[in-house]
């Protein structure tokens, strides 16, 4: 993919007339030190892209660095959140591929053509870093459970559910943006999303830098939200995969106590007849939300954009 500028579009990303415009959306939230580096690589690497910044609250100069290496800045008046800055970017991008990368310095620049050569084929690519890249011990254990997780419920081996560095087309991604959490959660929101509504995902491996200054996010904190983020997400997707392995559970115990029961005292008891009922009720609520989910489906258009 080259950086050959097509007259018809500003910030195309090849040069025939197949060429789709081209959107950076960079969320940041004081990231003065490195801010102006990372959108002046940008831009040489990709002269004609369209560069976005939002500053979502920040305190020190990032805006200012930002806009004076040449990129358009938006500004929150307070700190809302990354996800809100990257929906905030999302929706004031004019390209038909949005590339959304962290502003502290940890995405190389140099990656984004990689990523773009597979948004030909794929509706979402993410940049997936290796266990190498990880920050400490804790998060790379945190994010494998996250990654193993996340399959489960999406039945698609995911390589980085957390990665901030991904390829949306426009189009489709504002079908989900209603979704997006207002915090780091974004990623896992948007994976889950669209693998649960057919679409296509692609990982590139990427090796990401260590981050300038603090990070941002609380491991505890985050890390449960992150865990109810998929859970919620699986219910609102694919429900029976969620309530199917509960009913499970309460049926086994359910008949576990009866053959208990039955061979101790010669009885059914109402804790066994309450277990199998807990598993009866579960499973048809489980039914229930698959068949709304299907419904949903099917009234979807068909919004990728190929």
């Amino acid at each position: 993919m080259n950086n050959e500028k097509n007259p018809h579009n500003p910030f195309s990303c090849a040069g025939d007339s197949q060429a789709e415009s081209v959107s950076v959306v960079i969320p940041a939230y004081n990231e003065e030190p490195v801010i102006g580096s990372t959108v002046s690589k940008i831009r040489k690497l990709h002269p004609y892209f369209e560069i976005i910044v939002v500053d979502d609250g920040s305190t020190d100069r990032t805006a200012a660095e930002a806009e004076g290496a040449g990129a358009t800045v938006i500004r929150h008046p307070y700190n809302i959140g990354n996800g809100a800055a990257v929906k905030t970017g999302i929706r004031r991008a004019s390209g038909e591929l949005l590339v959304i990368m962290d502003g502290d310095g940890q995405h190389d620049p140099a990656d984004i053509s990689r990523l773009l050569a597979e948004a030909e084929q794929y509706d979402l690519v993410v940049g997936a870093r290796s266990g190498q890249s990880q920050a400490s011990l804790g998060r790379r254990l945190a994010n494998w459970c996250y990654n193993k997780l996340a399959s489960y419920v999406g039945k698609f081996p995911i390589k980085d559910l957390t990665s901030g560095f991904r390829v949306f087309r426009r189009k489709t991604v504002l079908n989900y943006l209603y979704l997006f959490p207002n915090t780091f959660s974004y990623p896992t929101t948007s994976t889950l999303a669209y693998l649960r509504s057919g679409l296509t995902i692609q990982y590139v491996p990427i090796t990401a830098a260590k981050r300038t200054g603090k990070s941002k996010i609380k491991p505890f904190q985050d890390g449960s939200r992150f865990l109810l983020i998929i859970i919620r997400i699986a219910t609102l997707f694919s429900p029976l995969r969620v309530f199917l392995p509960l009913s499970i559970l309460f049926f086994s115990g359910g008949i576990s106590n009866y053959i208990y029961t039955y061979v101790t005292i010669h009885r059914f008891t109402n804790m066994s007849a309450l277990l199998l009922t807990i598993s009866m009720m579960i499973f048809l609520l489980g039914l229930i939300s698959e068949q709304i989910t299907q419904m949903r489906y099917d009234r979807v258009e068909d919004s990728t954009g190929r």
